[in-house]
């Protein structure tokens, strides 16, 4: 996860790094530490008590110096990201059922590969559904990343409808007995009000395909538009089910505090993380080794 988010880190507190190891902490630098959370990209809603609390502790002297309070504001965000269910749900029902969803150029149709890959070294049997008819590009790019991860996929035809794709996959799975079916749906806007319903229709026509499907909706959200992936999320929820976030390129990111805005906000769990182009650089988050990974015990 270091590797990866090596950008990451370098900006989120790179001017407060190299700090002597018993360096009494000042007002100074408390306010640095304040101005660098919130330019990686952290709500001033989640920075305000992060840093209340950090002076309540130095004001006690129970953290007097960087490394102690670096470590309580490690604290702080891994409780951030701890509340909900990690990995993916499980279901007795088969195929389970994964939409991903999110807009044009956030990552999404290579992250449903990703996740297929994912699912298929563990053992599974996945199936794609290149369900992204408004883009005939996203229907040639997921064939492609099928044939790279060894997935089977079924595929739709450009201005096709997207919820029949949908259907017509999670019925194949069911007659093939494939484990998962992982929908990559149209890449739409989210400012675009048809197309969020067209949306709507897609996770409606599953439940009809599956008894309660779909059983996840992942909302890809690319780590490098900052408050705007926020903006997106909130639309997104409204129309869909969404039940968990992948957020994508933070390998190419000084602004990963989007990270904690998101959780912190939408109160819903990130489940994976993008951080980088090859098949295996998506990864399940693990709240503590993230921290760690932005605010090294050792900077």
């Amino acid at each position: 996860m270091e590797t990866g988010l090596a950008k990451t880190r370098g900006g989120f507190l790179s001017r407060l790094f190299g700090r002597a190891k018993d360096e009494p902490v000042t007002p100074e630098w408390l306010d640095q530490l304040e101005e660098a959370l919130l330019r990686s990209d952290i709500s001033v809603s989640l920075v305000d008590p992060v840093m209340l609390q950090v002076r309540d502790v130095v004001a006690d002297r129970k953290a007097d110096t960087v490394p102690t309070v670096l470590a309580a504001v490690r604290e702080a965000l891994v409780a951030v990201l701890e509340p909900g269910a990690r990995g993916l749900a499980e279901t007795p029902l088969r195929p389970r059922v994964i939409l991903v969803v999110g807009v044009n150029g956030s990552g999404k149709t290579t992250t449903a590969a990703k996740l297929a890959k994912r699912l298929r070294d563990a053992g599974e049997t996945p199936l794609l559904a290149a369900a992204d008819t408004f883009r005939a590009a996203a229907i040639e790019q997921l064939e492609v990343w099928a044939k790279r991860v060894d997935v089977p996929i079924v595929s739709g035809t450009p201005d096709g409808d997207p919820a029949a794709v949908v259907f017509d996959a999670i019925q194949a799975g069911a007659a093939r007995g494939n484990s998962t079916v992982i929908a990559d749906t149209a890449g739409r806007l989210h400012t675009k009000g048809h197309l969020m319903d067209e949306l709507g229709k897609i996770v409606r026509v599953a439940g009809r395909a599956r008894e309660g499907a779909p059983d996840e909706v992942l909302l890809v959200l690319d780590g490098t538009s900052g408050q705007n992936a926020i903006i997106q999320a909130r639309q997104f929820t409204e129309t869909a089910r969404v039940t968990g976030i992948v957020i994508t390129k933070l390998d190419g990111t000084a602004k990963g505090g989007a990270v904690f805005a998101i959780a912190d906000e939408l109160k819903l769990p990130v489940k994976f993380l993008g951080v980088g182009e090859k098949a295996e650089d998506l990864i399940m988050m693990d709240p503590r080794a993230f921290v760690d990974a932005l605010l090294p015990i050792h900077a």
